[in-house]
């Protein structure tokens, strides 16, 4: 391994530290053990802003969820996780680029928190969808996006299933790796899909920038559900947990070697 395919790792593996602190403090608000569901994702960033160290920790996961993005772009660009090129490998390749963008727009928020900007950051998905859909086929660009994101949606629920993820998790993992991360995935899947269908009436069906929803926002909009807002609240502090375990146990692919393969 060279010095610098070590580094990139690294930074993957921050980033998996950085999504399970995301997950873990979303599944806590969520559960009304801290903060406010009511501020959707910017809830989760404040909360972490609000603890001693906070700010250290903030652009520990600004560094983390954009390196998390680029590692999920390297899926589409240079296939490092072997999906291939037929229909179903695309799918998931692009379910991966739906999962990249949806974390650079975290990494944003969390930037915005760090540097001490974070007036106005809970509109910045909605600020981000009106720019789009100013320009001419913006409201096609988010259309598909959110169908981004119901592939993304369709990945997760299938790793919930099948447990597919442990084949890229070291054995020294520990052993209740695989249901900690069925229950993550499949909770996963529910906020993406409604984070997809946001995009959807968003984009094609005209329902405005408003509706667009981040990540905090998809699992505040199932406070309404009764169980299934539990469920999925529980399963963001698994997914987090699981993201944790990850960051130690996860095979990384050499990226630098599939780009230059590429």
């Amino acid at each position: 391994m060279s010095e610098g395919t070590g580094k990139l790792e690294m930074l993957v593996r921050v980033g998996f530290f950085a999504r399970a602190v995301l997950y873990t403090v979303l599944g806590f608000i969520a559960l009304g053990a801290i903060g406010q569901i009511s501020e959707g994702t910017t809830g989760i960033f404040a909360t972490v802003d609000a603890i001693p160290g906070g700010n250290v920790l903030l652009w520990v996961l600004v560094v983390g969820l954009l390196a998390y993005a680029l590692f999920r772009f390297a899926s589409p660009a240079f296939d490092i996780e072997h999906k291939g090129s037929d229909a179903k490998g695309w799918a998931q390749r692009i379910g991966h680029a739906g999962s990249a963008i949806g974390h650079l727009a975290l990494a944003w928020t969390a930037y915005k928190f760090a540097s001490g900007a974070a007036a106005g950051a809970g509109g910045g998905a909605s600020e981000a969808a009106q720019g789009v859909l100013s320009f001419p086929l913006g409201g096609a660009v988010i259309g598909i996006l959110g169908i981004c994101f119901f592939f993304a949606a369709v990945a997760q629920a299938t790793k919930a299933a099948t447990a597919k993820f442990m084949h890229n998790i070291s054995p020294a993992a520990p052993d209740q790796t695989k249901l900690v991360g069925r229950i993550g995935y499949a909770a996963r899947a529910v906020t993406f899909a409604v984070i997809g269908w946001s995009l959807i009436e968003t984009g094609f069906l005209a329902k405005g920038s408003s509706n667009v929803k981040t990540l905090g926002e998809a699992v505040e909009s199932l406070a309404g559900t009764g169980w299934l807002f539990t469920l999925v609240a529980i399963g963001m502090v698994m997914f987090g947990v699981f993201s944790l375990v990850l960051a130690r146990y996860r095979i990384i692919p050499d990226i630098d070697a599939h780009a230059r393969s590429a």
